[in-house]
């Protein structure tokens, strides 16, 4: 219980303490802004990218982790 509490508290004062991360490429950057700034929306779908990216492995392992779940609970109830 308290190693749940430390790291709930761990993962709190991250969530509040976070600032506005920027973590593309300067070039990336660059050329997001300059197209922001002349009327272009492909800055938006490049942020929207980057995110993309970044939950597709947190969906994959929380697949797997769910399926290897059910399948041990499986095993339990048959035995």
């Amino acid at each position: 219980m308290k190693r749940l509490l430390t790291l709930s508290l761990i993962l709190v004062l991250l969530f509040f303490t976070g600032g506005e991360v920027l973590a593309q490429c300067p070039m990336c950057r660059a050329t997001a802004e300059s197209n922001l700034a002349n009327g272009g929306t492909e800055g938006e779908g490049l942020n929207q990218g980057i995110l993309y990216l970044l939950g597709m492995p947190y969906v994959l392992v929380a697949t797997v982790a769910f399926i290897w779940w059910r399948n041990r609970r499986r095993e339990t109830d048959i035995v």
